[in-house]
């Protein structure tokens, strides 16, 4: 059946800032793509993201090139090969997704053979800061079970050492993972992950840049280590052997639900353990995130717990722990 396509951008405040070893972000840039059979329609969500070198613009445009190809009958199986993973797929994959649960009465879960999920606990970014800002964020946030400090900023006030001790002693109780964005030195990697070590953190994330990664084969990691800008879909899981423990999977980089669940399967035959993760987005983005999450070590979920104002209906969080949507988000 022909399909028709709609497409928007749409723009969320963040609360305060985002910041991460690459920047700082005020708000959150989403593009909603909107597929329906004239009775029935499906949306999905994605974030161009810079650092893949995508774009409001060439997103948009790539999801625009495929109006033909649905109107001509292109389906899910089809888009796999027709568009590259990234966003622009994303957004379109799990719009299909939607779109096929409305057209049955079925919830997706049910359609991808998957059990009926449960409401699972999420990790609460720290922003990248100075120590103190840091140790002040984490004490506000030190009543949550799992805390994501950002890393990998310059080596004023102690560097990230002193930011690593600063969030611990302000959230004693909290199981924290350290995401460095690739922000660390193959210098720095000994101290830092030293002082990772002292503090009990569970998990560090991508500490040194892709393809700038090889001295994490030669030697010993003290704390499991996740693979996130080093990992996209399953093409890449071959390259992380013998330097991760772990990968962090978003919809946005492997280009939607079809390939996550897939690339998941995959990195569990091949002994990493499971982070599901995602950009800064909306529940539209996090309701499908949330059925790779089920099977995950690590949730990191909490996009948007970091907005002013997430869309309506969104999901349901109660502190960090989040619920499976309704089927008046998605799916």
């Amino acid at each position: 059946m022909a399909l028709s396509l709609s497409i928007a951008a749409e723009r969320f405040p963040i609360a305060g800032s985002f910041s991460i070893s690459r920047g700082a972000k005020t708000e959150a840039v989403v593009v909603v793509a909107t597929i329906s059979d004239g009775h029935q329609a499906g949306r999905g969500e994605c974030v161009p993201y810079a650092r893949y070198n995508e774009s409001i613009g060439n997103v948009t445009a790539a999801i625009e090139a495929m109006r033909g190809p649905l109107a001509g009958g292109l389906g899910r199986a089809d888009l796999q090969q027709g568009m590259p993973p990234g966003a622009a797929r994303n957004a379109l994959d799990c719009a299909f997704w939607d779109l096929e649960a409305k057209r049955s009465g079925r919830r997706v879960h049910d359609l991808a053979g998957l059990a009926a999920p449960k409401p699972l606990t999420t990790a609460f970014t720290i922003s990248l800061a100075d120590p103190q800002t840091m140790a002040q964020a984490a004490a506000r946030a030190a009543h949550r079970p799992l805390l994501k400090i950002k890393l990998g900023g310059n080596a004023d006030n102690g560097g990230d050492p002193a930011r690593i001790a600063a969030v611990r002693a302000a959230a004693p109780l909290a199981t924290l993972i350290a995401d460095a964005n690739e922000g660390w030195a193959e210098a720095d990697l000994g101290a830092n992950f030293e002082a990772c070590a002292r503090a009990g953190v569970a998990l560090v994330e991508q500490p040194l840049p892709e393809g700038r990664d090889d001295a994490l084969a030669r030697m010993a990691r003290p704390i499991p280590v996740c693979a996130d800008e080093s990992a996209h879909d399953r093409a890449s899981l071959a390259a992380l052997s013998g330097k991760y423990d772990a990968v962090n999977i978003k919809l946005d980089k492997a280009g939607g639900l079809t390939e996550a669940l897939a690339m998941a399967q995959a990195a569990r035959a091949a002994g990493l353990s499971i982070m599901a993760g995602c950009m800064v987005a909306t529940s539209l983005s996090m309701a499908p995130a949330l059925l790779l999450a089920q099977a995950a070590r690590f949730t990191d979920l909490d996009g948007p717990l970091l907005l002013a104002q997430d869309r309506t209906p969104g999901l349901r969080y109660e502190g960090s722990l989040v619920f499976p949507p309704d089927p008046a988000l998605w799916g």
